[in-house]
């Protein structure tokens, strides 16, 4: 009887979750990085003259944070109504450009960590992976890897009509197990392993970099700012993406028929795991803290810019 009501506990707590955790949490996302990704995207295209790689990776990691912003308001609704009102195709669209943001946030900050590793190593010349058209190229190519590992995703989601309505839950919850968990784990390590593994091994050959120069140059370096901008990116995507990766591949595997845990234990794992999911995203707010700290004048110049508009603005209220 009690751990019927445990049960019973655990199932409105994940209800609970999804009527008021998620869209609170996603509007909060929403405001928050529709603003921070716009002023970044308006100082690159109205501030900086200069374009260099790493501008490139950012400016192509804030279109991708503001394509998943755009999916935020219908998630917000629908988990507020309970039910997806907006029919298969959004479905599909919302769910393709949520994993997308996910994947090629990590891709593009592992490229700057790249980047980072070759501007402390060769500090005045160019070297010929920092050119800015092998940016341009390196940058499409991440959106179509990321785009080829999404594929699946279409079929596997599958959406569901109830009751005259498009049943449009999320990837882990959907579709068959036994496929979904095979997928996830190919997507787990290709799309966040992988790319962490090499944040962290150039994060490594940065420090080791810097400790070398450091017993050879008695004065202060200003060199360390690559090495905290790798040491942040590496700290985030750990502390955002393993848990979500982590409960979702449990989740998934709760799901098939050879695990034997009850329905309780079920609930308590979806609970769980719809905690991690809105924090898994909340890269995308946090991405603009980058373009700030990334050198090259741009907090100066985006500044600048806005006194300026502000002024004009004033002036002409008057």
């Amino acid at each position: 009887m009690a751990w019927n009501a445990t049960c019973k506990n655990w199932l409105t707590a994940k209800a609970a979750l999804e009527y008021y955790y998620l869209p609170i949490f996603y509007g909060i996302e929403f405001v928050v990085g529709v603003v921070g990704n716009i002023l970044v995207v308006f100082g690159y295209l109205f501030c900086l003259k200069n374009w260099n790689s790493s501008n490139i990776y950012l400016f192509n990691l804030s279109i991708s944070d503001l394509a998943f912003m755009c999916t935020l308001p219908m998630l917000m609704r629908s988990y507020s109504l309970g039910k997806w009102p907006y029919g298969d195709v959004l479905c599909m669209i919302n769910r393709y450009l949520l994993h997308a943001n996910l994947y090629t946030s990590i891709l593009f900050l592992t490229f700057i960590s790249i980047d980072r590793y070759l501007l402390t190593k060769y500090p005045f010349r160019e070297h010929l992976l920092q050119k800015k058209e092998f940016a341009v190229v390196f940058s499409l190519i991440i959106w179509a890897l990321v785009t080829l590992e999404l594929l699946p995703i279409l079929s596997l989601i599958n959406p569901g009509i109830t009751d005259n309505r498009t049943n449009c839950t999320d990837y882990a919850s959907s579709g068959n197990p036994q496929h979904n968990l095979i997928y996830s784990m190919c997507l787990t390590f290709l799309g966040f392993l992988l790319p962490l593994f090499l944040m962290c091994l150039f994060y490594f050959k940065i420090a080791r970099f810097l400790k070398q120069r450091n017993r050879q140059v008695a004065t202060a370096l200003p060199l360390e700012k690559p090495l905290n901008l790798v040491i942040m990116a590496v700290v985030i995507f750990s502390v955002l993406f393993t848990p979500y990766h982590v409960l979702r591949n449990v989740r998934i595997a709760s799901r098939l028929g050879s695990w034997k845990s009850s329905y309780c234990t079920q609930d308590i794992i979806h609970f769980f795991y719809i905690v991690t999911r809105p924090l898994a995203f909340l890269n995308s707010v946090i991405n603009p803290v980058f373009y700030f700290l990334m050198g090259d004048h741009f907090r100066e110049m985006l500044m600048t810019k806005l006194r300026h508009y502000f002024k004009a603005f004033t002036s002409f209220r008057r």
